[in-house]
């Protein structure tokens, strides 16, 4: 088999959607085939139904694809990215997944299910194993992945690291949130502007309940949520780009600086994904970083970058995280989990063998 992966993006005229057909455009296994959107959106042509927000122009093998409704037809796609706001993801993912698709969903409505993966591949590949669960409940041929909050991502990543070398207690989170997480138009620029907000809706919980099972254990019936506490604060700030997170970590044991620092830059990544990076966590040196507009970038967007590490004389060490909420935090990661989804074989042999060409 030669002929890459047909895949539909829905929601594709949003901010998430945007990113992913911007990724998916040149993928070596994945092609769109079809995108969804708004019923304001159906029938027209993807250049003209969406407002292109991201640099360069909107790829020529979309551009005049025409908008389908999300519960239409996908002609042919097998694997789904979902952008879709979370009260139509709430009927509309299931539905599909019942139908036979493959849903990868950047939506908050089904990530805390108890037989759904909220997945992260370097993090926790092995909470695919849900999977098996979710078929035998809910009758389903297709199946449905999440991927966490955007800001989740990024204290996730050291959490993961020091949890695994020295065991997590404790961590107080405080997120610089970029606009861009609110979608388009999101904020309007006269509460932005010169302006600190101090409250996201449910964003607080939402990196407190994902954080614990994101870094919990597979069980029997469910995952068993790490035995860790969460406390987060969420701030948007007049930044395009870029979760900037504040953490402070208690550990079970008592590492020194150097260990610490030495734990951060030992993480690795996944190999045999293409849009895996190879350093997925990033340790700066210099006092003043990272930074949004320098840092988030790194590794083409997919890099969670850490600095500022240092002992804390409330729990034992803080740091600074940041993600590119985006392309990390939102379409890049679902993209990782269907590339994981692809070599472990739950889209079926000829579509591995797409991967291992």
């Amino acid at each position: 088999m030669n002929e890459k992966i047909p895949v539909a993006v829905l929601g594709a005229t949003g901010t998430v959607g945007q990113r992913f057909v911007s990724l998916l455009a040149d993928h070596p296994w994945f092609e769109i085939v079809s995108v969804t959107g708004s019923e304001r959106s159906e029938g027209k042509a993807y250049g003209e139904a969406a407002r292109w927000l991201l640099p360069g122009e909107i790829p020529l093998m979309v551009r005049e694809m025409h908008v389908k409704p999300s519960d239409g037809s996908l002609q042919g796609a097998r694997l789904l990215f979902s952008a879709l706001p979370a009260r139509v993801a709430e009927g509309v993912e299931p539905r599909l997944a019942a139908e036979g698709y493959i849903v990868c969903s950047n939506a908050s409505t089904h990530r805390m299910g108890t037989d759904i993966p909220l997945l992260i591949p370097e993090i926790n590949a092995d909470h695919l194993a849900l999977i098996d669960r979710q078929r035998d409940l809910r009758g389903w041929s297709g199946l449905i992945v999440t991927s966490p909050n955007c800001s989740t991502t990024g204290i996730v990543f050291p959490l993961k690291a020091l949890d695994d070398a020295f065991g997590v207690s404790q961590v107080h989170a405080v997120t610089m949130q970029a606009i861009s997480g609110a979608g388009y138009p999101g904020v309007s620029s006269m509460e932005q502007y010169d302006n600190v907000i101090p409250y996201i809706r449910g964003e607080e919980v939402k990196m407190e309940q994902e954080t614990r099972k994101l870094l919990g254990e597979l069980g029997e019936e469910a995952i068993e949520p790490a035995d860790i506490e969460v406390s987060a604060q969420a701030n948007r700030v007049p930044v395009l780009d870029g979760h900037l997170a504040a953490l402070s970590i208690g550990l079970r044991n008592a590492p020194n600086l150097n260990e610490v620092e030495a734990a951060l830059a030992a993480f690795r990544g996944v190999d045999g994904l293409p849009s895996a990076p190879a350093h997925p966590l990033i340790v700066r040196s210099e006092e003043n970083r990272p930074q949004p507009r320098l840092d988030r970038d790194a590794q083409d967007g997919m890099a969670v970058s850490v600095g500022r590490v240092q002992p804390c004389s409330v729990l034992d060490f803080r740091m600074v995280s940041l993600v590119h909420n985006t392309l990390r935090g939102a379409a890049g990661g679902a993209l990782l989990n269907a590339e994981l989804l692809v070599i472990e074989g739950y889209l079926g042999e000829a579509a591995r063998e797409v991967a291992f060409a």
